[in-house]
Order: C-alpha cells, then structure tokens, then sequence
C-alpha cells in the first residue's frame, strides 16, 4: 500500500496526502501505473506512465477530471475521426513548409489511430474542458510521441512537437467540431443507415405479404372500422423511410467543416486555401462529400448541425416507439391477449412461469427510443449555451449523438432481424376479431343513416348479438339487404 501512495504521489507530482478514495480509484483504473517518464507543458513537469503515449496535458487532464469512470470515455469515433482529420491536416502542412520526414511520420502514426491500434493510449471522459482542448491535445501528444518513435526516438523527446507539428495551423476550437462532424456523418452513414434501410426492407416486405389479411382497425384503442394487415404495416414502413429521408435531410449540414477557423473563425495561423484543401484531403480519406464550412463563426459558435441530425433521431425514436408499441401489443397474448401476431420465441420469459416467452426484442427497442429522446433533451441544452464565438459543450454533444446513432443502428437491426423478418399473422384470430367487431355498421350508414346504425350497434352491444340479429330486430334491414352491405372486404379502400 505505501508503494501504491508513493506511486499516485509521484504520477501527480504533489506531496499532499492522499485520500483514501482517491487511491481507490486510481488504483482500480486500468491506466494505473508503477513506472512512470517525465514530460513536460508550459505548467512543468508531470509523471506519465512510461507505457502510455500521451504527454503531459493528457496526465493533467486525467488526474483532474476523475469523473464517470471508464464508461464515460471519449466515444471511439470521435478518437478515430481524430486519426482522420490529423493524418489529413499533415498531409496539407507538408504543402505549407512541413518538414516531409516528420509529416509523413505524423501521417502514420495518424493512421494508426484511425484504424483502432491506439485507443488505450486514449483514457480521457467526456466530462473534461467543454472545447474537447484536452481530447486535442491527448491526440497531438499521442501522435507525437508515436511519430517520434517512427523516427527513432524515445518517447517524451518532442522530436515531434505535439502543438507545432501536429497541431500545425489548428486550434482545439476548430479541430473538436471537425472531428466531431466526421465522426457523425461517418457512423451515420455506415451504422445507422443501413440498418434503418434494411428494417424498412423487411417491414415492406411484411406489409406485401399481409396485404389480403382483413383485420379489425383500432383508434383511441377501441374498435374501428377494418382495414388488412398488409396496409397497416405499410404505415410501419413509411415511418422509417420517412426516418431515412430526414436524417439523410441533415447530412449536408455535417459534411461542412470548421477546420481553418481555428480559435474564432478567423483562420489566424493559418494558410489561404488550408482549409478548402484540408476538407478536401477528409473527404478523399472518409469517401464522403466533406467540404469547408461557409462560415467559420457560425460552425465554432454554434452546433445547430447536431441539434437538428438529433432532432430527427429523436423523430426516428418517435416511430420506432410507436411501431415496436402496436407489435407487441398485436402479439400480446397468447391466448388471453390481442393475439393478432405471432411473434418470434427467441428465449425463455420468466423465471417462475413456465414457458412464458416475452416480446423482448420489442422492450429493448422501446428503451433505446427512450434513451435516444432523453439524448435529444441534453444535446438540445448543450447547442443551445454557444456563448460568443465558441459553444463550450462540444464533448456532451458529440457523445449524446453517437450514443443516439449507435443505439438506434444496433437495435434496428436487432429488431429486424430477431423480430420484424419471423413475424407471423394469426389469421384465424384475426378472422374472429373482424367478425365480432360492430364498428362494421359503419358501412351501414350510407342505407340507413348515422342514427339508425348507432341504434343498430348500440342494441347488438347492450343483447350481446349480431349486428345482423339487431338490424333484423329493429326492421331496418331485410336479411339480404344485410349481407350485401355488410362485406368487409368492400371496407378497406374508397368506392368506385
């Protein structure tokens, strides 16, 4: 234990006496270290772990923000996309005077973090400055020290200057928003996208197979007029397609980036042209239409990107809540429920009742939905403190989306894929609802008038008969008469 307190001592650089739930958690973190390099900034000089590639403002940061733990770690597209855009940026520095031995060296060790291979050496949470300057600067250190060995030195040695070889023509300011955009427009388009394509896919799909099952409509959850099972799940499909449609919408948005306006927008400390070439440099690397934002102020300042790409995840959770709601409820059951569905056994669904089985993929998509909203609630908060020239809530934004799209991309394809493609109609309980239903007078109304079919209704509720016993009953209509208007299949679509 003492050697554990000297160590924590030595890794802070102070002699105070430390508590006991600081040495708790320093010593469950998994960056936990005995052996420990000297790096230096501008405050002096700190102990890093001699294992770890980031320097010193990354140890200050870790030490400084002990909040969330593990869990709250920067998201792992933001740490790639910040492979992306330095590999990108060295790439263009080496037109601007770059020494190429050092850019190219810059360029792999960028690379390197782009594909993953670095993403311990990345131990910074969310919860830190509201720029991102400390997740900046852990990617500058990191590529530094990486590039540094490259090139044959020791880490620390700076042979390759976090700030003014990486961070060449960048600020925090105009970097966190870059990467947050790729990271964004990325994951949307590889993750969320498709998986929402692929649901709409099985859900038209569905609503083509079910189209000749007529079935009993339901509004305010009371019993309505029919329509097939078919066109019921084609206004499923329209809701993602629709979902599809306004995320895509918001794309254009987020292919425009900050980089070149450094720390207010005004491109100081940077080339003419550095900027265009720059994102330029981002779409050829991402494959993905990325150009210069058309105004720097605006894209430092403020992140109305985000908030409208999550106000139509949020619209996208609205759906699914609703979709994943009338499944599970047509399925409830098996015998004492709707029952009107079957859907998929996947696992057993209780542990004391025997042989209950749950519509567990439906609960799991509803909880995503929820948490997606509630993202929505925070990120809205967050773009809207954009104070002056730069909105300080950059980490809390870019974390909430890409919880949002990860979230909303895994379970619809959970969904689809374990729910959605093995659902089954009921078809003989489907046959019975229909015909047991009044809401079938309505096609009455036409013959005897408004009044005279609720009276109808209201009779054969009140007897406990048929629609037809009580239109007999009442005199309002011959047997025929009856039969021929009363025709279910004549109910689902407009009259010639």
């Amino acid at each position: 234990m003492a050697m554990l307190i000297a160590a924590r001592r030595l890794a802070s650089g102070s002699t105070r006496p430390v508590s006991s739930e600081s040495l708790r958690y320093t010593t469950s973190c998994r960056y936990f270290s005995t052996s420990f390099r000297e790096e230096r900034d501008t405050f002096g000089p700190i102990q890093v772990p001699s294992d770890k590639l980031w320097g010193a403002q990354t140890q200050r940061s870790l030490q400084n923000f002990e909040i969330g733990g593990d869990r709250e770690r920067m998201p792992e597209p933001i740490i790639r996309a910040f492979g992306v855009l330095k590999k990108c940026a060295a790439k263009v520095n080496m037109q601007y005077g770059l020494e190429p031995s050092i850019g190219k060296a810059i360029m792999q060790a960028a690379q390197e973090v782009a594909d993953g291979k670095l993403s311990d050496h990345f131990p910074l949470v969310i919860w830190q400055t509201g720029s991102g300057t400390q997740s900046n600067m852990n990617a500058n250190e990191v590529i530094a020290n990486r590039a540094g060995e490259i090139l044959g030195h020791k880490l620390g040695a700076k042979a390759v200057h976090p700030n003014d070889h990486v961070n060449r023509s960048q600020s925090s300011n105009d970097t966190f928003p870059t990467v947050m955009h790729i990271a964004a427009a990325v994951e949307i388009n590889k993750r969320l996208l498709p998986s929402l394509k692929q649901l709409h896919t099985s859900l038209h799909s569905k609503s083509v197979e079910f189209n000749h099952i007529i079935k009993i409509g339901r509004t305010h959850t009371q019993d309505a007029t029919p329509l097939t099972l078919g066109q019921e799940f084609s206004g499923y499909a329209t809701q993602v397609k629709y979902g599809i449609n306004r995320v895509s919408g918001t794309l254009p948005h987020m292919y425009q980036l900050a980089q070149g306006g450094t720390a207010v927008g005004t491109g100081l400390n940077t080339k003419k042209g550095f900027d265009v070439k720059i994102a330029a440099a981002v779409a050829e690397e991402t494959s993905l239409p990325f150009v210069s934002a058309e105004n720097k102020f605006e894209a430092l300042a403020a992140h109305d990107a985000f908030v409208e790409s999550s106000g139509a995840l949020n619209t996208i959770a609205v759906s699914l809540m609703k979709i994943a709601n009338d499944i599970r409820f047509l399925g409830s059951g098996p015998r004492c429920g709707l029952g009107e569905l079957i859907l998929p056994e996947n696992e057993p669904g209780s542990s004391i009742m025997p042989g209950k089985v749950n519509p567990t993929q439906c609960e799991a998509l509803t909880m995503v939905c929820a948490q997606v909203m509630g993202n929505h609630v925070g990120l809205t908060v967050g773009g809207s403190n954009g104070h002056f020239e730069l909105n300080v809530f950059k980490p809390m934004i870019a974390s909430s989306l890409l919880h949002s799209v990860r979230l909303l991309g895994d379970a619809s394809a959970s969904f689809e894929k374990n729910c959605v493609r093995g659902i089954q109609a009921n078809k003989e309980r489907i046959s019975k609802l229909l015909h047991e239903s009044l809401m079938l007078v309505t096609c009455l109304n036409p013959k005897i008038g408004y009044d005279n079919a609720a009276a109808v209704a209201k009779k054969a509720h009140k007897e406990g008969t048929s629609l037809k016993e009580a239109a007999l009953s009442l005199g309002m209509l011959t047997s025929e008469a009856f039969d021929e208007l009363v025709v279910p299949e004549k109910m689902i679509g407009p009259t010639d």
